[in-house]
């Protein structure tokens, strides 16, 4: 079972837009909301896959993983207070060669955060889909995704990740998180 499958099983992977096996041989790909806070279970079920809305998920992630670890992820964060719920959640498929590409809607500049070991690209996010978000920052052209299959193309994003040099300097969390912004947002008009 790849690390994935078990990820899904343990109704990990939300609002999934892909899911499935790559090319490479070990490797699967994921495109969806990644849980950190599950929802609670529905009333008189047991099945640990029948819950209500998650109460936090990385939005709009990319994942690549072999059957033990993440290598790649990428994804939304609102807030960046929550970077240590995600390695609390997934500590175990995390390693220092873990390749990492996050939006934090609550910074201003990108930082690149050392923590657990795991250095963190974060770029601040303002509007727009995650996956293009990435696909213009890493300069990946649509021409190259051309002929790839969905699975592939989170390949494609990871391999151009590995070797994207952020200008960012290092920085801690903590005193990553002495310099987060407010988050306005505009009130929607709808109808009157």
């Amino acid at each position: 079972m790849s690390l994935l499958e078990k990820f899904d099983s343990q109704g990990l992977l939300w609002i999934t837009t892909l899911v499935g096996k790559t090319t490479t041989a070990g490797l699967s790909a994921f495109r969806g909301d990644l849980v950190l806070i599950e929802g609670a279970m529905r009333e008189g079920s047991t099945n640990i896959r029948d819950r209500k809305t998650p109460e936090l998920v990385i939005n709009q992630s990319a994942v690549l993983a072999d059957s033990e670890k993440i290598l790649f992820i990428n994804g939304l964060f609102f807030k960046l207070e929550d970077l240590p719920v995600f390695v609390d959640k997934y500590k175990e498929a995390l390693t220092p060669e873990t390749v990492t590409f996050f939006y934090v809607e609550n910074i201003a500049k990108p930082q690149k955060i050392v923590y657990a070991d795991i250095v963190f690209n974060l770029l601040p996010y303002k509007e727009g889909m995650i996956w293009n978000e990435t696909l213009e920052a890493l300069y990946i052209e649509k021409a190259d995704l051309k002929g790839l299959s969905a699975e592939d193309k989170v390949i494609a994003m990871y391999d151009a990740a590995k070797t994207h040099k952020s200008k960012a300097e290092e920085i801690s969390l903590e005193e990553a998180l002495t310099q987060t912004i407010e988050v306005k947002k505009e009130a929607s008009g709808g109808p009157v």
